[in-house]
């Protein structure tokens, strides 16, 4: 790890990434070590340089990258590494919202649905976010990301998915929400529709409040309570769409958990430079082991140095 990316830390303090700018950034100079490594087939040199690099300046790498040797950067990442260590790196060169356009893609392509990646991403990102992540999804792949979306999912799933998509705060009163949800589950088939109207068009602060005065007025915790009342996709998702209203890190920390390579290159990249020290805190809180512990038990070589690179460090 680059002793002088921690020099960088005192000019950017104010964000809960963990990949921040590289304060002694050359570009010309990590183009000519890159090319080098290319050439020599130098796994070491590439994680060292691209880990220690936020997003911007990784694209001002590969630019003049091309520039120089008229080739892409990530085609020569491609001829050196291979397997999830290449998988992370390829991720790490996307720009942030084209890296999320791409994970929800990946989500949706081949058989079966990845729901837990929809809903990670459309539960945890703002409306705005979300609609330039859709301006991105079409840009890369000339699709409409809520008609893929609609296609790969149905009933009162579907309805979610696209409530999420078009999320918007609308004022509300708490007492007639509490009401509304709570009648919802008193029927003899709980019925999904104001869960997503209300959950969908609301703050979280707001939403917070109509959780507390739930549990206040029932005994009993929101979200156990409406999963025993749902089943199936939509179980899930209003399961996971209240977790995250409530506090989205503990979700990812969650998600984490898993120790899959693709669930953790994706909630790693995705939140290197937003959030990730807010996950590694709820990680801690919810395993009693931090998440660079957990990392080193369950990878190994560069791909597992790549990895600690982004999580910084120990908890």
């Amino acid at each position: 790890m680059d002793r002088q990316y921690f020099k960088s830390h005192t000019m950017c303090w104010g964000t809960l990434g963990t990949m921040r700018p590289f304060s002694g950034f050359h570009p010309q100079r990590d183009v000519i070590q890159i090319s080098e490594a290319v050439e020599k087939k130098d796994a070491a040199t590439l994680v060292r340089i691209l880990t220690n690099r936020n997003s911007a300046q990784r694209q001002d790498i590969a630019k003049i990258y091309k520039e120089t040797t008229q080739q892409e950067l990530i085609d020569g990442i491609k001829r050196v590494l291979s397997g999830d260590l290449e998988a992370l790196m390829l991720e790490l060169m996307m720009p942030p919202l084209q890296h999320e356009a791409y994970r929800l893609h990946q989500a949706m392509a081949g058989l079966g649905t990845d729901e837990e990646t929809l809903l990670e991403i459309l539960c945890t990102r703002s409306s705005e976010k979300l609609r330039c992540i859709s301006a991105a999804f079409q840009q890369m792949y000339k699709k409409d990301l809520e008609k893929e979306a609609k296609g790969e999912t149905s009933g009162d799933f579907a309805n979610l998915i696209v409530a999420l998509m078009n999320k918007e705060d609308v004022t509300g009163f708490v007492q007639k929400d509490i009401e509304s949800l709570s009648a919802s589950l008193d029927e003899k088939k709980a019925q999904a529709a104001p869960w997503i109207d209300i959950l969908t068009s609301r703050d979280s602060n707001h939403l917070n409040k109509v959780f507390m005065g739930m549990e206040l007025e029932s005994g009993q915790m929101v979200i156990p309570a409406l999963e025993k009342r749902f089943s199936g996709d939509i179980h899930l998702g209003l399961s996971v769409l209240g977790t995250c209203i409530q506090n989205p890190e503990v979700y990812l920390a969650k998600r984490l958990t898993s120790m899959k390579a693709p669930v953790v290159h994706g909630i790693m990249v995705s939140h290197s430079e937003e959030d990730l020290l807010g996950i590694r805190v709820a990680f801690l809180k919810l395993t009693g082991t931090s998440l660079y512990t957990t990392l080193q038990k369950n990878f190994k070589g560069y791909h597992l140095e790549a990895l600690l690179a982004i999580c910084r460090s120990e908890d």
